[in-house]
């Protein structure tokens, strides 16, 4: 089954942008993923094939229009009616990698990115579409927050990764942060590999690993530790 990807912008030629290249751009030449950008000023009705207007209530800015939305929308669930419909917008739900495996798993996904001022409000209920924010910060539109929730997907497709454990040991995937990496020189500006990974020991370099993993979360992300400590008490 092919992942097929259906996205709404404003701005169709920024895709596939760095998903045509790596592992995101072979697998989309071997099939294992497609790509549709759609042009949401083409369900514009008027002649001017306006998107947007003024906030109600005034303020600064515009707002995308909820009956031209709506009209992508539609469209985008004729070309993949089981796909869930994703709004990038920085009032969303944060993304998790629970998620993205949730997505990855399924036939596909339709993304639309926002511009402007964001969405007239009553799209999200009309149309059910799912609110998501990559983090707490807000971007000039939605599309580069679409190309990392689909990079993050892509790569979890089978056949898409090199090892089978690569999609599995690392960040998120057990709640915590990835322990660290070394590789060689063995000696660097004068420090050194842990002398457990040098060992051969691998329930030793197991359980540093371990260690590495909680420590660091501990330390750089208390909220996913917290989260981390709940779930195993």
């Amino acid at each position: 089954m092919t992942f097929a990807a259906t996205v709404l912008t404003l701005y169709p030629d920024m895709f596939p942008g760095p998903l045509g290249v790596s592992l995101a751009g072979r697998a989309m030449a071997e099939g294992k993923w497609s790509l549709a950008p759609v042009q949401i000023r083409d369900f514009a009705a008027d002649k001017h094939r306006t998107v947007d207007d003024t906030p109600a209530g005034g303020g600064a800015g515009m707002v995308l229009k909820p009956d031209v939305l709506a009209a992508a929308i539609d469209h985008a669930r004729t070309l993949s009616p089981e796909a869930p419909v994703l709004a990038m917008t920085p009032r969303g739900k944060p993304i998790t990698q629970p998620r993205i495996r949730e997505l990855a798993a399924g036939p596909g996904v339709t993304i639309l990115c926002g511009r402007f001022e964001g969405f007239d409000e009553r799209i999200f209920a009309g149309r059910n579409v799912e609110e998501v924010a990559v983090g707490d910060v807000v971007l000039s539109g939605g599309e580069c927050a679409a190309l990392m929730v689909l990079d993050a997907c892509i790569r979890l497709l089978p056949g898409v990764m090199g090892a089978p454990s690569s999609g599995t040991e690392e960040s998120f995937e057990d709640g915590l942060l990835e322990y660290p990496h070394y590789t060689r020189p063995t000696e660097w500006e004068g420090r050194t590999i842990p002398e457990v990974l040098r060992s051969g020991d691998h329930a030793k370099i197991a359980a540093w690993r371990k260690r590495q993993a909680e420590e660091d979360t501990r330390l750089r992300r208390p909220d996913l530790w917290e989260r981390h400590r709940d779930a195993r008490v």
